[in-house]
């Protein structure tokens, strides 16, 4: 009944924000800014409760402000402010709170929850298809080795930090989220090259690791979910940990192949 409900709790949530994501990432823009500073917003919120960052209010604000900025300049075509201004409201974070280096650290997890995604699809037509091959390969992956877990179980991954998760999961997931990339760029009608295939087994495996880091970071402080804003996935940033990794390591591939085009970069061989 536990699994039960939770697997339905999970498929409702999914059923609501999936659609809306996808709509507001197909309209990019602005909406498509608002999106993620809101998802900014609250891996930030479930940052500073976590860690327990007093005083929360300032905290939540100077971050916020500090990924605002970066965001409207990488909008506006003004990127060479992003780093920054996420730069300064981590240092400011890092003094406010005085909590040493976490304070500064939710302020830089905030900016990749948000930035790297903005980044990438601000190339109109390539950009977009660069965020779904993401949302293909994380959401896939996450799917994946949830039911394939479930079905064949096995050892486990790494219990001390995620006692559910197996390696069966793990490698169920990887196969699953790379086709699920793959066929992505398929549809999309993308040329399919080996590198892609690569590509898309880097980005699943830093999805799986982004998970383990988020639950090595609770576990240091004792908390099981980081929050309670999506029923059946817990926080925003429970729910995003993956998607900051992958974006993070697309968006990095992507600006080292072409700087001036990540999404190109990212995308075209």
């Amino acid at each position: 009944m536990i699994i039960g409900s939770d697997l339905a709790r999970r498929t409702v949530s999914a059923l609501i924000m999936v659609p809306v994501v996808l709509g507001v990432t197909y309209l990019g823009g602005i909406a498509f800014v608002l999106l993620w500073m809101v998802a900014a917003a609250g891996v930030l919120h479930d940052w500073g409760h976590v860690a327990r960052l007093k005083p929360g209010i300032p905290f939540l604000i100077v971050g916020l402000c500090g990924v605002a900025v970066a965001a409207g300049g990488i909008y506006l075509s003004a990127e060479q402010y992003a780093l920054p201004a996420v730069l300064v409201a981590a240092l400011v974070c890092a003094l406010l709170t005085r909590s040493g280096v976490s304070g500064g650290a939710g302020v830089l997890v905030a900016a990749i929850a948000c930035l790297p995604m903005l980044v990438l699809r601000g190339e109109d037509r390539i950009g977009l298809s660069a965020v779904l091959f993401i949302y293909a390969i994380v959401w896939s992956t996450d799917i994946g080795a949830y039911f394939v877990g479930r079905i064949f179980g096995g050892p486990k991954l790494w219990p001390r930090l995620s006692p559910n998760k197996t390696w069966s999961g793990a490698i169920g997931g990887t196969l699953i989220g790379t086709a699920a990339g793959c066929a992505l760029l398929l549809v999309t009608g993308l040329r399919f090259v080996p590198a892609t295939v690569v590509l898309g087994l880097a980005l699943s495996v830093a999805a799986q690791l982004g998970d383990l880091a988020e639950s090595a970071f609770k576990r240091a402080y004792g908390v099981k979910d980081a929050g309670n804003f999506i029923p059946g996935h817990g926080g925003l940033l429970d729910r995003l940990d993956g998607f900051m990794a992958a974006a993070l390591v697309a968006v990095l591939f992507g600006l080292a192949r072409n700087f001036d085009a990540p999404a190109s970069g990212l995308l075209l061989w």
